[in-house]
């Protein structure tokens, strides 16, 4: 069986590296893996898309609409954005932050209110404040590993396996934190 991932964000909050490590850590453990990262305005403030699929042999890098299994938000916004991705039992684990895009920030719109609240009427919704979470451990930069960490265990694998990985894949001088922030993301979901 085929496991679906998405990881949504905007840019510059860790979006491809998240889906790498995903991806490295299935691929560790001997599953097939496809991964498919769509750009949006990829650079600081733009929507940043990457599916991660994995299973014993797997075809096709895209996630359908409706077929994911769990979708990884790191900003509010883009949780809603791209909730009708999610399958009827899957989970939605969103960083509760909020990031004005560019139509908010002119006021051509409104960022809209109760996202949190609105997606828990339709789906399992699990949250963290990770960018608290991040610089209450001194580094801004590490909130996807805490969130990557919270949803671990809806992606399943051994937390040492993740841990081998995040060191493999973070850069060097990043590698401790960048654990530490994982760690405690894991352990505030389970």
């Amino acid at each position: 069986m085929t496991k679906n991932i998405m990881i949504v964000g905007v840019g510059g909050q860790g979006t491809l590296l998240t889906s790498r490590i995903i991806g490295k850590t299935a691929m560790e453990l001997g599953y097939d893996v496809k991964i498919s990262e769509v750009h949006g305005m990829a650079q600081r403030g733009g929507s940043v898309v990457t599916f991660v699929r994995f299973g014993e042999k797997v075809n096709e890098p895209v996630v359908e609409e409706g077929q994911a299994d769990v979708i990884i938000a790191f900003e509010r916004l883009e949780a809603l954005r791209y909730s009708h991705f999610l399958k009827k039992d899957g989970v939605l684990v969103v960083n509760d932050c909020r990031i004005d895009p560019m139509t908010v920030v002119i006021g051509a719109k409104d960022y809209p209110e109760n996202i949190i609240e609105n997606l828990s009427e339709k789906h399992s919704v699990y949250t963290i404040d990770g960018q608290k979470i991040a610089l209450e451990l001194g580094n801004s930069k590490v909130l996807n590993s805490v969130v990557l960490g919270y949803a671990a265990g809806f992606i399943g694998f051994d937390k040492d396996i993740w841990l081998k990985v995040v060191e493999a894949t973070v850069p060097a001088k990043t590698i401790e934190i960048n654990k530490k922030a994982f760690t405690y993301g894991y352990e505030a979901q389970h």
